[in-house]
């Protein structure tokens, strides 16, 4: 067994950015001897990772997988379009994306190793972005919708629905990925990002030099425009009037899910 101890793996992680188990590995392939570990991290390339991982990561590819019922969506982040567009770069999103579908996403900690080799290949910081699996309730339908481009998906959506027609549920798929909401209610934004915007509004109508007694009116109409770009049951269908609530009737969305690169 080699001779170090955990304070030893702590000042070996410090030292060179790597993660816990590498600094481990490395330990035990020099026998305990921390400047041979060391040297053994920059020689695989691993000791480089942590200083990756302070880049910027807009680039990638999104993957999606489905069946009848079920649909899973894997975002694969990473820094250029040139590694995002090769061939394994988006080989091993769909392979992720049908892990996924299969089994969940906690099958993702199964498959760090890759991402870590992928990442050290491409000297790139490549990590997962969204993950994200649907199946459908009894009596609901499943659409899914996959821009893509230059070979690599760049915007995936799931959409599943209730008491609307299979050619509307589609619709509302492709209306997401125009438009990509951020939330599906109203009630699910955040309450400090509301009334953030609500005193903003405030100051902008005042220093607007509006009357006192139209503030709150103005305000609150200003708030309804600022609804209606992040819900999207408050968004007008692909930019129009008709609101996607209005559009759908008795109709009901359930769950939506989105993925966009660069988003």
């Amino acid at each position: 067994m080699s001779d170090f101890t955990a304070l030893d793996v702590k000042a070996l992680r410090e030292a060179t950015g790597a993660g816990m188990m590498d600094c481990k590995r490395a330990l035990t392939e020099a026998s305990g001897d921390s400047e041979a570990a060391a040297q053994w991290l920059r020689e695989k390339g691993i000791a480089k990772v942590a200083a990756r991982a302070e880049r910027d990561s807009n680039q990638g590819t999104v993957a999606l997988a489905s069946n009848s019922r079920t649909a899973a969506i894997v975002e694969l982040r990473c820094e250029t379009d040139f590694s995002a567009k090769a061939t394994d770069f988006v080989t091993l999103a769909n392979e992720l994306a049908e892990l996924v579908l299969q089994e969940g996403p906690q099958v993702m900690d199964s498959r760090a190793d890759a991402i870590q080799e992928l990442s050290l290949a491409k000297k790139e910081n490549i990590h997962l972005g969204k993950v994200a699996r649907v199946q459908a309730g009894e009596g609901n339908l499943l659409d899914t919708y996959l821009h893509t481009q230059d070979g690599r998906g760049t915007t995936a959506v799931v959409v599943e629905a209730k008491g609307i027609s299979a050619e509307l549920a589609h619709e509302v798929a492709l209306h997401i990925a125009f438009a990509k909401p951020a939330v599906l209610h109203r009630d699910q934004v955040a309450p400090e990002d509301v009334e953030r915007e609500r005193e903003s509004l405030v100051e902008l109508t005042k220093a607007e030099g509006k009357p006192e007694q139209a503030w709150d009116k103005i305000v609150t109409g200003r708030l309804r425009a600022w609804y209606s770009e992040r819900v999207l049951l408050e968004q007008g269908m692909f930019g129009e009037k008709e609101t996607v609530q209005s559009k759908l009737g008795d109709g009901e969305i359930v769950r939506y899910e989105l993925a966009a690169i660069g988003s």
